[in-house]
This record gives structure tokens, C-alpha cells and sequence, in this order.
């Protein structure tokens, strides 16, 4: 029954029966309202955040259907910036929802949210189809632009690097997750062991407001996260979900970001990483095919390093 479902709600909600609609601040107010409510990736704070988001220097779409008026099914967040964003601080806290764009000054068009408002359409290809169409949608308006990418939260890294710390407290030796020289940093800024002290630490953000901890942990927080982002698999597949969907799309895995995201959410999910998949709109379609077909992930060079350190650490 659920595989006639899905089948049915793809044909239902194919790409052809969908409608592109840019959101803006004209927008009708119960649209406005859904969409704050659904925002599924970083919650809308109130009115002026909205607005924020959907002004200068933002673009948010959605997919319609017309037998849903004023239903989105989808909704996608874009930043247009100078480069391409290492923290989604900048992206969804300053710019002023006032300020005029400058075409000059938009280089690059940030994927930083998509969120998926019908539950019972998980499984049907929307994202996929409404990234596509926003990156014809901004060609068309900004000629200029060569860069596209996501700004990805990293849902579930914490929870497996929690994980990874009880195995290694259970069968000490099996895999070595930090260098001799991190492990006595990590223990003189905590005063304690260093797995049972991460371990302790990670139950909260307040870590986080401690420079010296912040510093300690960047290193070896950005090599397992790599792994885990790379190596960790599901079926063969990348095992994070949000990373699967980007590869699925062609996207490469291209920089890992250090504190790019340092609210609550941020730090509970991924001790506060982030990371983009750029799109190199040439490559995309190849891409994707080797990994739908064969699972290999394209990977930047940023990246690889990482997993290399992490690979020569471990005794995988």
C-alpha cells in the first residue's frame, strides 16, 4: 500500500503540475504565516525576521498545486551574497530588511533552507525539482551569478559522535578518535579525561561560550565530522540525510564549516558545523549518476584531507 501511495502522490505532484511561486512581503499574510510555520531548519524568530527573509538580498519559492490554493508544498530560502557563506549567523541576522540591492554585490546564491510542509509527500521528488527551478528562476534575474550552494545543517552528527565516544569508552583502543596531543588539550581545558569529558560537555551548548574549549575541539570535531559526513553509509549511500539528498542531486561535498551555526539547534544537532554542496551546474548530472549508480561521492579536496586525518587516526 505505501509503494501504490508514493506512486500515485509522484504522478499526482509531478513537476508538471506544480507552479513556481516567489514569495515576497507582498505576499497574502496566511502564506506568509504557513511558511513561518513551517520552516522546518532555522525557526523563524517573528515578523521582522520574516520580512528579512523574504527582502533584499533573499529570495523564498515554493511549490503549488492548484487543487491546494494557498497550500506550499515546499519551500526553499536563498541568500544572495558576495561568496559563498561559511555561517548562517550573517545569513539570517544582518542583513537589514530595508536595504536596497545592489546587483554588484550578488555573486553567489546560497541555498541555506528547504523545508517540506505535507509529511505524506516525503519520498516524492519535490526538493529536487524546486532546486532546479530556482537556479533557472535566479540565472535569468542575475546573469552574474556562477556560484550555487547550500549552506546544510548537519543533522545526527552529535548523536553518532556520542555514539563513537561510548564505543571507544567501552573498547578502548578500537578506534582512536583523537591525537595523543588533542586528547591532553581537550583534558587540560576540561579537567577531566577527554572522552568522558567530551561526553559530558556535548550534554549542553554552554561549551560553546568557552574560547578555549571552542579552540581545543576544532580540530578533531572538523576530522570525525568529515568522516561522518563521507564514510559513515546506509545501504552504500552517505548515511546523513541531508547530505544524501545534495549528492542525489549532484552536488559535491565542498567545505566543512567550523561554528557556522551557533544557536541552540545548531549546537544540540552538530556541534555547530555546517556544510555547503556546491553545485557546479556542468558536473551536476554526472555527479549524480555516479552516485545513484556506483555511491561515490564528489568530494573537494577540503574535505578528502579530513577524512585522509581521520583514516591515518583510526584503526579502521
Amino acid at each position: 500500500m505505501n509503494g501504490v501511495l508514493k506512486s500515485m502522490f509522484s504522478e499526482w505532484f509531478s513537476v508538471g503540475f506544480l507552479n513556481l511561486e516567489r514569495i515576497t512581503w507582498q505576499s497574502p499574510c496566511e502564506v506568509l504565516q504557513k511558511i513561518s510555520e513551517y520552516e522546518a531548519v532555522h525557526p523563524v524568530r517573528n515578523w521582522t525576521d520574516m520580512k528579512r527573509r523574504v527582502g533584499p538580498y533573499r529570495r523564498c519559492y515554493v511549490f503549488a498545486h492548484s487543487a491546494m490554493p494557498g497550500e506550499p508544498l515546499i519551500v526553499l530560502h536563498v541568500a544572495l551574497t558576495q561568496q559563498i557563506s561559511s555561517s548562517i549567523q550573517a545569513i539570517v541576522k544582518e542583513i537589514p530588511s530595508c536595504e536596497v540591492e545592489d546587483g554588484n554585490k550578488i555573486k553567489s546564491a546560497i541555498f541555506y533552507s528547504i523545508s517540506l510542509t505535507q509529511q505524506g509527500l516525503q519520498g516524492v521528488e519535490l526538493g529536487t525539482y524546486l532546486i532546479k527551478r530556482v537556479v533557472k528562476e535566479l540565472q535569468t534575474e542575475f546573469s552574474q551569478i556562477k556560484e550555487f550552494s547550500s549552506l546544510s545543517p548537519i543533522p545526527g552528527f552529535t548523536k553518532w559522535l556520542l555514539g563513537a565516544l561510548n564505543s571507544q569508552t567501552k573498547e578502548p583502543g578500537k578506534t582512536e578518535l583523537f591525537l595523543e596531543s588533542e586528547s591532553k588539550e581537550i583534558s587540560n581545558v576540561t579537567g577531566g579525561p577527554a572522552v568522558e569529558s567530551l561526553k559530558c560537555l556535548l550534554s549542553s551548548n554552554e561549551w560553546m561560550r568557552s574560547e578555549r574549549v571552542v579552540q581545543a575541539l576544532e580540530a578533531p570535531m572538523m576530522r570525525l565530522c568529515a568522516w561522518y559526513l563521507y564514510g559513515e553509509k546506509h545501504r552504500g549511500f552517505a548515511l546523513n540525510p541531508v547530505a544524501s539528498f545534495h549528492l542525489q542531486n549532484g552536488a559535491v561535498m565542498w567545505r566543512l564549516n567550523w561554528m557556522a551555526d551557533t544557536s541552540p539547534r545548531g549546537g544540540t544537532a552538530s556541534c555547530g558545523m555546517m556544510v555547503n554542496y556546491r553545485y557546479f551546474l556542468e558536473n551536476t548530472s554526472a555527479n549524480s549518476a555516479r552516485y545513484l549508480r556506483m555511491k561515490h561521492i564528489e568530494a573537494s579536496e577540503q574535505v578528502l584531507n579530513l577524512v585522509s586525518q581521520f583514516q591515518k587516526n583510526s584503526k579502521l
